[in-house]
C-alpha cells in the first residue's frame, strides 16, 4: 500500500507575503532604501530579505533568520594567523 503524504504546513504567513510584496513594489520603482546607509537597494534578494525582516518585527509567521557564518570564519582566520606569528617570534 502507498503511504499518504502528510499535509504540509505553510512556511510563511499571509502577512509576511504582503510585507515582501510591498517591498518588492518599492524595489521595482527604485524607491527602496537600505537601512543604515540609506543607499538604493539594487538586489532582488536584498529586497526580499528586507520584507521578511519587517514581517518578523511585526510578529508575522516567518521562520527565524539564518545564523551568520562569516563571523565564525573570520575569527578562525585571526586565531590561525596569531598562532603562526607567535611561533616565528620564539625562534
Amino acid at each position: 500500500m502507498a503511504r499518504k503524504k502528510a499535509p504540509s504546513k505553510k512556511k510563511y504567513g499571509s502577512a509576511a507575503s504582503k510585507s515582501v510584496e510591498r517591498e518588492m513594489k518599492a524595489y521595482k520603482k527604485g524607491k527602496l532604501k537600505s537601512g543604515r546607509s540609506g543607499k538604493t537597494v539594487k538586489s532582488r534578494e536584498q529586497a526580499i530579505a528586507i520584507g521578511l525582516s519587517e514581517a518578523r518585527a511585526e510578529g508575522a509567521k516567518v521562520p527565524p533568520a539564518p545564523a551568520k557564518k562569516a563571523a565564525k570564519k573570520k575569527s578562525a582566520k585571526k586565531k590561525s594567523t596569531q598562532k603562526k606569528s607567535t611561533k616565528k617570534s620564539s625562534r
